[in-house]
């Protein structure tokens, strides 16, 4: 597993990357380390503290590598907790490459410094609690580069649970693995992102919102108490959300081939009703958006291009488990 250092564009091969060799440094990541994933907001990154760099034993070869130290015992830690919770979700992966994103360019300090002042804003609004949490987020190369480039652009949904940015917690990456968009290596790519979240509100699927539902709210989960993930809406995508680590890896179903010599005698249907009539009933009550998306997810099925575990996957996320349940009872019902 490569473990590099490089400035904001960190994947791209091109010869306009730079790679710094001054030693950058960032706090710990302590709520891998303590297995939690919050972050504790009166600590806010800088290129100034101990923990990634420094040490002795920390140095920086011309390549940008950094030696053992404790950067590479971070990049360890990040590289098993992705991989432990993408194997439970059924997915074996493997960490080529872990790129962590240096702050010393003035444009990345503005990033960071902004991050710092938002940060401290929502602790005040909420009452000493910012609520940091780490999160990841997935894009294709290209799609990266541009964000570490120029920061976020657009929001990444199609409406599934409101209209911002979709990041995964940090418990939970399958739901931001960017299946779909492997480079030319095979290579999928990741961001480990501190994010604002402030005070959560639910945000059911299907929801057309664009922004909080009222000032008492900063960011919105598909649930309360079990979230799998984070929405952080457009106006906020930039101030909210800080990129530290690029991740690379590889990562297929562990059924893949399996489930791909299934496709070719199945015809795709719920385990209580066909797909085309589930789609046909969900329409009544998600959005045209939302539609389109499960009926192009249905049509990359039929054509083999994902499992039909992905499939279910998508739509449940899109439509939410409990409008499944009551269109699928009522049918059942009927028939």
């Amino acid at each position: 597993m490569r473990s590099e250092r490089y400035d904001d564009n960190l994947i791209s091969g091109s010869n306009h990357v730079s790679i710094e060799k001054k030693s950058t440094k960032l706090t710990l990541f302590g709520d891998l380390l303590e297995d939690s994933d919050t972050v504790n907001s009166n600590s806010c990154p800088s290129d100034c503290e101990s923990g990634v760099s420094g040490g002795e034993n920390d140095r920086n070869s011309d390549d940008g590598a950094v030696g053992n130290g404790g950067g590479q015992e971070i990049h360890g830690i990040i590289a098993k907790k992705l991989v432990s919770s993408l194997s439970s979700s059924g997915f074996d992966a493997k960490v080529e490459g872990i790129h962590r994103i240096d702050f010393s360019s003035f444009t990345s300090r503005a990033k960071l410094q902004s991050f710092c002042i938002y940060s401290k804003a929502v602790e005040m609004k909420c009452n000493g609690d910012a609520n940091v949490k780490y999160a990841w987020f997935g894009a294709s190369k290209t799609e990266i580069n541009a964000i570490l480039s120029h920061g976020f652009s657009l929001p990444t949904s199609n409406g599934t649970h409101g209209f911002g940015v979709h990041l995964s917690p940090v418990d939970h990456p399958i739901q931001s693995l960017p299946l779909d968009g492997a480079d030319e290596d095979g290579l999928m790519h990741m961001l480990l992102c501190r994010v604002i979240m402030g005070k959560m509100e639910a945000v059911l699927g299907g929801s057309g919102q664009y922004n909080p539902s009222c000032e008492g709210f900063d960011s919105g989960c598909d649930d309360l108490a079990s979230p799998r993930r984070y929405i952080v809406w457009s106006s906020r995508m930039n101030t909210h959300i800080l990129p530290e680590y690029v991740i690379s890896l590889k990562a297929s179903s562990y059924n893949r081939e399996k489930q791909r010599k299934l496709q070719l005698h199945r015809v795709p249907r719920s385990d209580w009703m066909p797909f085309p009539t589930l789609i046909a009933a969900m329409s009544k009550f998600l959005p045209r958006e939302a539609i389109e998306s499960i009926s192009k997810h249905h049509s990359d099925y039929r054509k083999q291009k994902v499992s039909r575990h992905e499939m279910i996957r998508r739509v449940r996320d899109i439509a939410g488990d409990k409008l499944l349940m009551a269109i699928i009872k009522s049918y059942r019902s009927k028939v």
